[in-house]
């Protein structure tokens, strides 16, 4: 890791806009040796995600300052998974990283096509599939996964949630934190993607699907890769039961059968309402599709107006 021009000076004052993040953005490539003129800002959410023009490399830019030692084991994860050939996003060879700019964790990465593509859900089963079968390495460090802890970090940092939102979400999860002590995993214990859905699933600009945001990895039952995708079909309707039954079926695992997959639903569920919670005093949208979310957790609607964000 490095600090990119005028770090120190700068720690912690950047806000995270557009306007913020790009002169980061600037600072960051011109440590690297890159150009940035001209990069197109794709997406701003727990990351600012640049695509930069001259050269076929995308930016990634946390939000949370926090997160040096995860995305220097992101970048780490990324060079293991090269060395035996997995499908999925190379880190940018060359460039000593991360690199902190005026408080902000910043990673490079080859850019796997112009436009982004998504790849298909029963790709995505293919790729868990293999992605379980890996055997890490001791030295990336991984952590084991305690999904009670990131709950409870995230529930604690709500500040612009009203007083009656937050207590609700923390006698909720408090409930859900007995039940989950009590299932009885029956996947095998290992390597884990961590938010393994079809959104982190891209098409390669020559055709194959390939994995990315690496910066979640950690060891856990496998049944965590797999509730995103079941939740996205049997809550939201993101997915069709043809897709569902398609990922199923390449995977060899229905977790809709396992016992415990309400408990593990609607924790992984509670956790997808707090990190939208954290956006809450700077997005109306966000702010709209949270009260919809905590309306819905309160008195048991179905869950098929939820926006995906």
């Amino acid at each position: 890791m490095i600090s990119g021009t005028g770090g120190e000076a700068h720690d912690g004052d950047t806000e995270f806009t557009a306007e913020g993040v790009e002169v980061v953005l600037r600072e960051a490539c011109k440590t690297a040796g890159l150009d940035s003129t001209g990069a197109e800002l794709l997406r701003l959410g727990s990351n600012a995600v640049y695509r930069l023009d001259s050269l076929p490399i995308i930016v990634r830019i946390a939000r949370d300052p926090a997160v040096l030692s995860e995305m220097e084991r992101a970048v780490g994860v990324a060079r293991w998974l090269e060395t035996v050939d997995f499908p999925a996003t190379r880190a940018l060879a060359g460039v000593t990283q991360p690199i902190v700019v005026r408080g902000l964790v910043v990673t490079f990465w080859e850019s796997v096509q112009e436009h982004e593509e998504y790849a298909t859900v029963g790709e995505l089963a293919d790729l868990l599939r293999r992605f379980h079968w890996l055997e890490e390495p001791e030295t990336l460090g991984l952590p084991y996964f305690d999904p009670l802890a990131k709950l409870s970090a995230s529930l604690d940092g709500l500040d612009a949630v009203s007083a009656e939102d937050r207590s609700f979400l923390e006698e909720r999860a408090a409930k859900l934190a007995k039940e989950y002590d009590r299932l009885d995993f029956v996947l095998p214990f290992g390597l884990i993607h961590g938010d393994a859905n079809i959104g982190n699933v891209l098409r390669h600009r020559d055709g194959h699907a390939v994995l990315i945001d690496l910066d979640g990895l950690t060891l856990a039952p496998r049944e965590w890769d797999l509730i995103l995708t079941a939740l996205y079909y049997d809550r939201y309707g993101w997915h069709t039961k043809a897709e569902y039954a398609e990922f199923v079926h390449r995977y060899g695992f229905d977790l809709m059968n396992w016992p415990g997959y309400e408990t593990l639903a609607d924790l992984r569920e509670l956790m997808m309402v707090a990190w939208l919670g954290h956006q809450v005093g700077t997005s109306e949208r966000s702010a709209a599709e949270f009260a919809r979310r905590v309306r819905s957790l309160r008195t048991g609607e179905g869950r098929k107006s939820w926006s995906a964000f």
